[in-house]
């Protein structure tokens, strides 16, 4: 019982982040391009940033296009922080657009 519950704080505290695949040409990894919006400091407009994030997807679960869920990890490779948690919505074939 104790080990479930350190378990689950363990992973509550960890970031996740929903953004869009941008690639999976990799083995096991997608690249993952996250939306940022917050006003300028200044000038207070609304400013977008993107930043990318290498995620590891073990079952090649994940396609350019679709939004996907991420969560922080130990280090797996030399860029690689962050984990695939679920496919948010997948992405719209071309095949079923013509059809």
């Amino acid at each position: 019982m104790a080990e479930t519950t350190n378990n689950v704080a363990a992973t509550g505290k960890r970031k996740q982040r929903v953004g869009e695949v941008v690639s999976n040409k990799m083995t096991k990894t997608i690249v993952v391009r996250v939306e940022r919006r917050f006003p300028h400091p200044k000038f207070k407009k609304i400013v977008t940033s993107y930043k990318k994030f290498y995620a590891h997807d073990e079952q090649a679960q994940a396609k350019p296009g679709d939004t996907v869920r991420i969560e922080e990890s130990r280090p797996l490779s030399k860029l690689k922080r962050w984990t695939l948690v679920e496919v948010v919505e997948r992405a719209v074939s071309e095949t079923a657009v013509a059809a």
